[in-house]
């Protein structure tokens, strides 16, 4: 109970940090929508000559453009999370103070990471969410259960966006300067999560290969889930695997990054 505490404190704590950021908030929202309606009409345009490309309608291809908006910052598709605080942190030295810490370094990330990612929800996602919803045709459910089955989803999402970001992190042990490993995940990012264009419009091995990815998990199958395009529980083990995957790794690395500050510092 008192671990849960700890950790429910450190989300609070993330979500009260970025909620002082109001200023940021508001040009973030501005921004997801511009961003928002240049994607809509230019998947108009696309749809227009391509019909049921992807297997969707028009419909469903606007919806998944403010999906994607609102979940941006969300996720930290494209970083901008704990990721480039934990490293700067390795690179001073001061993650030794945070490794003899009685908390567990991985968790207490995670649990931070929450609380930023509900606030940005919150306070950047829903509102360009819902002027997309309110100016153009979407393909939005109206049972309870998918939007129970969504936000499911979306919670899995999360740890699978944590759990590569926090292994972009832990490669600050290693490298003199993480600034190379973050733009490679910032492009990753973009590219494989849907973010630029909807997985499901990859043609051919590549597309496949591409949905097999852990970043299929961001945004394309919770997409897919909320249109009814995909199976709740087969998004579910997909999401899950790739969670427990890279937890898993991150565990790993993190052990083999204490042993070298043990050995570093005596």
């Amino acid at each position: 109970m008192g671990s849960a505490r700890l950790y429910a404190a450190v989300a609070a704590g993330g979500f009260r940090r970025y909620a002082t950021y109001r200023v940021a908030t508001a040009a973030g929202v501005f921004t997801n929508t511009v961003f928002g309606l240049i994607l809509v009409y230019t998947y108009l345009a696309l749809w227009d000559e391509r019909p049921h490309l992807g297997g969707y309608d028009q419909a469903q291809a606007v919806t998944f453009v403010w999906l994607g908006q609102a979940l941006y910052a969300t996720l930290a598709i494209q970083g901008g999370g704990f990721e480039i605080e934990l490293m700067e942190r390795i690179r001073t030295g001061d993650v030794a103070v945070d490794l003899y810490r009685p908390v567990d370094l991985q968790a207490w990330w995670l649990a931070h990471d929450v609380g930023r990612a509900l606030f940005q929800l919150l306070g950047r996602g829903v509102l360009p969410f819902a002027f997309g919803a309110l100016v153009f045709p979407t393909a939005l459910p109206d049972d309870p259960a998918t939007w129970l089955a969504f936000s499911v989803a979306l919670v899995l999402a999360l740890v699978v966006s944590f759990g590569i970001r926090f292994l972009v992190a832990l490669s600050g042990f290693w490298l003199l300067d993480g600034t190379g490993a973050v733009q490679v995940m910032m492009v990753t990012g973009i590219f494989c999560s849907g973010m630029t264009l909807p997985l499901n419009a990859f043609p051919g091995p590549l597309g496949e290969f591409v949905r097999a990815l852990p970043w299929a998990a961001q945004l394309q199958m919770p997409a897919d889930l909320l249109m009814g395009e995909a199976d709740a529980w087969s998004v579910f083990a997909f999401q899950a695997v790739w969670a427990v995957l890279l937890l898993a790794a991150g565990r790993v690395v993190q052990s083999a990054a204490t042993r070298r500050v043990v050995v570093q510092g005596g």
